[in-house]
């Protein structure tokens, strides 16, 4: 086998990275009406031999946390003079929403929906041409760490353009419980990504503004499982006995009474097509209408809020055929069993 070979400096901006070293770097983003300047910030570890770019990145909404800390934790277990290629890491990409802990920019647009973004464009475009311009042009591959959004809990789960055969392959490696097909959606990363031909995984698990131990444990050893298959880093693969599951689709079960929600199943429960999952209740009175699931498949998304108006969406179901559910369901058991009570 050919040996890989030693690797120049890692240029980004007007930076040179040495191989076998880490270097943070500092974007000029914008300044906030005080005059405080807001940057964005990258730390840029260039390893001893060529490989792939590595983008990891989080808080695209910025009140999504878990993804943050994986970042933190990830920055203490790279060793420059051991790695293979070079990683960015980029815990905190929507510094306004961050601030403000809010999913949001401070004009309410979705900064996940700006990309490729303007350089002349609204402020949210602009840092979104920033981030394209100065790093994710860089990347050979990218991985987008993400919660649920306010009041709604998400499953440990990959999302990914199963037609991209690397990206697919990443999504493997990296052995969440589930991992769902997802479409591209217009001014995304991920869309981004896929004009670009850069295979991009989607880490979606636990709740905005909270930090959910088992989903960011999880996502640590899924970063560097995608890395050794990678060949970025040495080791085996952790969690190797977590083999995902490949879910075609997904369904959300939006209520169809208004009223209190009395749940009947939890994140990650395994239900049968005409399950009640939930029902909803006046508090005036007794009577109950049942909620039913329209499919068999696992609970990969809920609703914390227990109350509800016609037409809000309480569960998101990924889909399997009833031949795949008892093994879909055993693989969330393996996990959950293999990452709860575990410290932060």
């Amino acid at each position: 086998m050919a040996k890989r070979s030693s690797p120049a400096a890692f240029q980004i901006a007007e930076t040179q990275v040495p191989p076998g070293s880490r270097v943070s770097i500092k974007f000029p983003a914008a300044r906030l009406y005080t005059d405080t300047p807001i940057e964005l910030h990258a730390e840029v570890f260039h390893g001893v031999k060529k490989g792939p770019v590595l983008l990891v990145c989080a808080a695209i909404h910025g009140d999504e946390l878990n993804g943050v800390e994986i970042c933190r934790r990830l920055l203490g277990l790279i060793d420059p003079t051991e790695l293979v290629g070079t990683v960015i890491v980029v815990p905190v990409v929507n510094i306004f929403g961050f601030i403000q802990q809010s999913r949001y920019l401070p004009d309410r647009r979705d900064l996940n929906r700006c990309f490729p973004g303007s350089e002349r464009g609204a402020l949210g475009s602009r840092l979104a041409y920033l981030f394209n311009d100065e790093i994710v042009s860089k990347a050979s591959h990218i991985i987008d760490l993400h919660t649920g959004a306010m009041h709604r809990s998400n499953l440990p789960q990959i999302r990914v353009d199963t037609s991209q055969a690397e990206a697919l392959a990443m999504a493997d490696a990296f052995s969440a419980p589930v991992i769902l097909q997802s479409k591209r959606r217009d001014g995304s990363l991920r869309a981004l990504a896929g004009d670009l031909n850069i295979p991009l995984i989607v880490y979606e698990a636990g709740e905005a503004l909270r930090f959910d131990d088992a989903a960011i444990h999880a996502g640590v050893n899924g970063v560097t499982n995608v890395m050794k298959f990678l060949k970025m880093m040495k080791g085996r693969k952790r969690r190797a006995k977590v083999t995902p599951v490949l879910a075609p689709r997904s369904v959300w079960v939006r209520n169809e009474f208004d009223g209190l929600v009395i749940r009947k199943v939890e994140l990650g429960q395994t239900i049968a097509k005409g399950q009640i999952i939930a029902e909803i209740v006046n508090p005036h009175r007794d009577q109950a209408e049942a909620l039913r699931s329209p499919c068999h498949g696992i609970v990969i998304g809920i609703s914390n809020i227990p109350v509800s108006n016609e037409g809000e969406a309480l569960f998101n179901i990924a889909q399997f055929d009833r031949s795949e559910v008892v093994e879909a369901g055993e693989n969330v058991d393996t996990f959950t069993e293999a990452y709860e009570g575990r410290p932060l």
